[in-house]
């Protein structure tokens, strides 16, 4: 078993960490499914952030939720996609965190999520942060620690 000293890896902030939302793919609220799907399958993510004109964080699309919303008995109905708008069936009860919480509330939630929305007091969104840079950071405090 390996003894960390707790305090290098606490004191790392959010916005240290995370991706900031100029380079975060994104949809908005009003956007129809077709583009929603577009923007996913070009920036390579499973899922995406959902914001307002403001920038104001109001949920997640993937690919999965788009899917099932236009699969129909006996076939993928494609022609939905164009008439479908985004906040009809996007998830909005999503893994968020504010940009000025402390690494621990990140942990406990990155255990179950690939990555987190991050947002100001206001509900900005200020961008994401990955599970893998979190687990980078780690192993270059573990890394550097066993030595």
């Amino acid at each position: 078993m390996i003894s960390l000293p707790s305090g290098e890896f606490l004191e790392l902030t959010i916005k240290e960490l995370m991706i900031p939302s100029e380079r975060v793919a994104h949809v908005q609220i009003g956007n129809n499914l077709e583009h929603a799907l577009l923007v996913l399958s070009k920036s390579g993510y499973t899922a995406i952030p959902v914001l307002d004109p403001l920038y104001k964080l109001h949920g997640l699309i993937s690919t999965p939720i788009i899917m099932d919303s236009i699969l129909g008995l006996e076939r993928i109905e494609f022609e939905l996609l164009e008439n479908k708008r985004v906040e009809e069936v996007m998830k909005r009860s999503i893994p968020r965190v504010v940009i000025s919480e402390s690494i621990i509330v990140c942990l406990d939630l990155l255990v179950n999520h690939p990555f987190l929305c991050v947002e100001n007091e206001d509900g900005f969104f200020e961008g994401i942060l990955p599970r893998s840079t979190v687990l980078n950071q780690l192993n270059k405090i573990v890394k550097r620690f066993k030595k």
